[in-house]
């Protein structure tokens, strides 16, 4: 077998060299180093008469001096500078995607993006096309994507500096939208084919009536996050996007299709142009579903004759092309999976095929193949996201991936049907259903069973280590797999793993007194009580996470819950504490008295707050506040309390002084920081998200926490965050 020509894709990684510079330096030193580097090297390059490296030297240099000028541009466009001063504008927009529902600190509303056309502000009228970030109230929620609406509102920069994620400003709209212009026929279309899509499986179950379009058009509105998770769990998320998967499989479709109806030839191309065409209309052309399909259609490419070959350079094409395009997709971590699990398919999956080929028919070998190297290419990258290796995602990849096709032509077919006979369009909608239901069934599963992720750190050290043993197994498993003596053990090896809890050394420790479990953006804490027994407070956004915190603390009782206010980042995994567990009493901001006292085992609860008839439209202003002792160490859990009942609290109890601060409302910059300074504590913990959409927690909030002496321990960093004593010492501890 000849190897493939890695030319291109070589060509593709100095673009993406070049595009990192520019998105990571400011302009000139971007543009400084790009000089710096392309001009001795293109010099050596000529007189060695190297002309792959001349081509590496110029495309370098040609991506990267595009990317930067073309963040410059961005940076000083009107609308930029009118969002650096943070001024209040009317503008033209167009809209570019559909509007997406946000839940943020000051009540639910929606975000979309838009191309401004006309902005006024600061005085002066501009005619631009910069493109921004529109949060809005839900009033905007049935804004069609294509139309022109006009708006007043407030300019910000993004959160990175203009030219961050392509912005070029955020703008915070005020009151609901006047539509001037309705969407073209393209857009009315393609928005026609979406919700008959939908109500071709309206009357499905819940999870199979939100899977349907999210697996056909990426449409994940209706998803909920109890599925979401089940889908992290066992490597499945990428069908709850668009994928290239999605574009290779309905094109792949119609080309068969095009051949019954006798089409040949050139005529092959053009049915496969309109079905990439298509496909981007009704999945909207968003820079995700561009990428996606750019990356399908090198998959087809790989797929057809001589693919061994072509593929790899496609890839090569296509990454160039998207860098010069937008540059910013060299920092997306979206692009750099999609890049990967496509190499990863081109250069690994046909050693694997041919190996497994051998005593396998070539339908099954390829159906092994391809999930196990997209999967094994991506495993560094995921892992350097979650902190996570998942165990169960090839698995559960091989195990759904018959009914995918089925069901994301099914799907298709649903919502194109519909259009012009209803029944016949619930029926494919109905068989694309079931398919799907297998698909919850395996996520649902997979993500059950004990061991199926294990946590790997993202520290550079475990991430190389990792590339490493990815490195070894991709050159490994073609040996191992030419039988089926080595392909069961491979098999059996990972079934033990995936059912068998390993040991988790150290943890949990023996001496804790409070862990914060790593929820996500909420909070879970829970105080050991006894054996197998713990006071929970709080219960994160949802069930699987706090579940699993508490099945690695061993507790199987939880004797006292406290549920500190009715929010869904502290309530809504309540389940995943219930189910299996013995519960006792329940403690809420209706049921709490100041000074009431609670024993329950080694733990010693009084209530502080809130104080009785307390009536505020904040929810977060009446949770329940908690001073706790265990083993004679007092520990202040404060809920999401803000300062107005921050400062009240201070005057009700003016001697407060404890070892442990939970810090309020994760770690936001809304804190009497001199109340919390004041509180005298050795250890600060804050429960938070990682790249949540809040800024939790804030800079403003932890520098001077960490200038005062304090430890602070982060869910988001740290994982599971614990605080010991031994012989009256503190100390911490980091599942992580």
């Amino acid at each position: 077998m000849s190897r493939p020509d890695l030319r291109m894709p070589t060509l593709a990684l100095a673009a993406w060299a070049g595009a990192l510079v520019a998105s990571l330096l400011p302009t000139t030193g971007a543009l400084a180093a790009i000089a710096g580097v392309s001009a001795p090297s293109l010099v050596a390059s000529v007189r060695r008469g190297s002309r792959l490296v001349v081509a590496l030297v110029l495309v370098f240099t040609a991506v990267g001096a595009a990317a930067a000028l073309r963040h410059e541009r961005v940076a000083s466009d009107p609308v930029a500078v009118l969002a650096v001063d943070r001024a209040a504008v009317h503008a033209t927009l167009v809209v570019t995607s559909d509007p997406r529902p946000v839940t943020g600190g000051f009540g639910d509303g929606v975000m979309l993006r838009g191309s401004v056309r006309r902005v006024t502000g600061r005085g002066a009228r501009y005619q631009v096309r910069a493109p921004v970030l529109v949060l809005a109230g839900p009033g905007w929620a049935d804004v069609p994507l294509g139309s022109t609406v006009e708006l007043t509102g407030r300019l910000a920069p993004p959160r990175d500096g203009a030219g961050s994620d392509g912005l070029s400003g955020v703008i915070f709209a005020s009151g609901d939208p006047e539509v001037v212009g309705g969407a073209g026929v393209w857009w009315r279309a393609a928005d026609a084919v979406r919700e008959s899509l939908r109500r071709s499986v309206a009357p499905l179950p819940r999870d199979p009536r939100a899977l349907v379009p999210a697996l056909v058009v990426g449409d994940d509105a209706a998803i909920d996050e109890e599925l979401s998770e089940e889908f992290r769990a066992t490597g499945l998320t990428h069908l709850l996007a668009v994928s290239g998967t999605n574009l290779t499989l309905v094109v792949g479709f119609l080309m068969v299709v095009g051949r019954w109806c006798g089409v040949r030839g050139r005529g092959r191309y053009v049915v496969a142009a309109v079905g990439i065409a298509g496909f981007v209309l009704v999945a909207r052309t968003e820079p995700s579903v561009v990428r996606a399909a750019a990356m399908g259609t090198v998959a087809l490419i790989g797929l057809g004759v001589d693919g061994r070959d072509r593929g790899p350079r496609a890839l090569g094409v296509a990454v160039v092309a998207l860098l010069l395009l937008d540059p910013g997709l060299a920092v997306s971590i979206g692009f750099a999976l999609s890049v990967v699990a496509t190499a990863g398919i081109l250069l690994l999956a046909p050693g694997f095929r041919d190996a497994l080929g051998r005593w396998l028919p070539r339908w099954c070998a390829e159906a092994v193949a391809v999930p196990t190297a997209a999967q094994l290419a991506c495993t560094p990258l995921v892992a350097a996201i979650s902190g996570q290796v998942s165990l169960v995602a090839v698995g559960a990849n091989l195990i759904v991936a018959p009914v995918i096709g089925p069901a994301t032509v099914l799907g298709l077919a649903g919502g194109v049907l519909g259009l012009v006979w209803e029944g016949a369009g619930r029926v494919c909608g109905t068989l694309a259903g079931w398919c799907v239901a297998w698909l919850a069934a395996v996520a649902a599963r997979g993500a059950s069973l004990p061991t199926a992720a294990i946590d790997w750190g993202t520290s550079a050290v475990s991430l190389a280590a990792l590339s490493v043993l990815v490195v070894a197994l991709a050159l490994w498993l073609p040996h191992l797999l030419r039988g089926p003596a080595g392909s069961l053990a491979c098999c059996g090896v990972l079934v033990v793993a995936v059912l068998v809890r390993p040991p988790s050394p150290g943890w949990p420790l023996p001496d804790m007194v409070l862990v914060a479990c790593d929820v996500g953006q909420g909070d879970a804490l829970v105080l050991p009580a006894g054996p197998a027994s713990a006071v929970v407070v709080d219960t994160g956004p949802d069930p699987r996470p706090v579940d699993r915190c508490l099945d690695r603390l061993g507790v199987d009782r939880v004797p006292l819950l406290v549920l500190t206010h009715p929010h869904a980042d502290h309530v809504d995994g309540v389940d995943g504490v219930v189910d299996g567990r013995s519960v006792g009493d329940r403690l809420t901001s209706a049921t709490a008295t100041p000074g009431e006292t609670y024993q329950v085992g080694a733990v010693t609860l009084q209530v502080l707050w809130p104080p009785a008839g307390l009536d505020s439209v904040n929810a977060n202003d009446v949770s329940v506040v908690l001073l706790a002792e265990v083993h004679g160490v007092l520990m202040l859990l404060t809920g999401d309390i803000e300062p107005p009942s921050q400062a009240a609290l201070a005057r009700m109890w003016p001697d407060l002084a404890v070892d442990v601060l939970k810090v309020p409302h994760h770690g936001s910059r809304f804190q009497d920081l001199d109340w919390l300074l004041g509180l005298g504590a050795d250890v600060a913990v804050v429960s938070v998200g990682a790249d949540n959409d809040y800024g939790h927690p804030a800079p403003d909030t932890l520098e001077p926490l960490a200038d005062a002496g304090l430890e602070v321990l982060r869910t988001d960093v740290d994982g599971d965050a614990a605080v010991t004593v031994d012989d009256g010492q503190l100390g911490v501890a980091r599942s992580r």
